[in-house]
């Protein structure tokens, strides 16, 4: 995410410890009002919102290749570095900062944005 205005005095929350989570695959936390999926991938830990835009799905729950989660329920693949669905740069997932705290795996996560419904006439 990076997004200083949105992160700006939103603290990092504590979701693990450093090996809750085996390479290459995901785990789902709730942070707040929110699901994230916490990946990693032997390296270093990435955080995604949790439910596919497409039917839902946990995205937590998804294998994870070449830096990009596959969707359990019908393939659709997101990329771990900016959310982008692989198939259309229009479509995305929020991505969270992570960061490691001793042994504990932290993200930033605002909260959700207001869903805005279409007005009747």
């Amino acid at each position: 995410m990076n997004d200083d205005a949105r992160t700006n005095g939103i603290p990092f929350v504590p979701v693990a410890r450093l090996g809750d989570i085996p390479v290459g695959e995901g785990r789902t936390y709730a942070v707040g009002d929110r699901l994230v999926a916490v990946f990693f991938d032997g390296i270093s830990y990435a955080a995604i919102d949790d439910i596919c835009p497409h039917m839902g799905a946990s995205l937590g729950s998804g294998p994870l290749r070449d830096g990009a989660v596959t969707c359990p329920w019908h393939a659709w693949r997101f990329r771990l570095s900016d959310g982008v669905w692989s198939d259309s740069s229009q479509l995305k997932v929020d991505v969270f900062d992570v960061r490691i705290v001793g042994d504990t795996i932290e993200v930033r996560v605002p909260p959700a944005p207001p869903i805005e419904l279409p007005q009747r006439p």
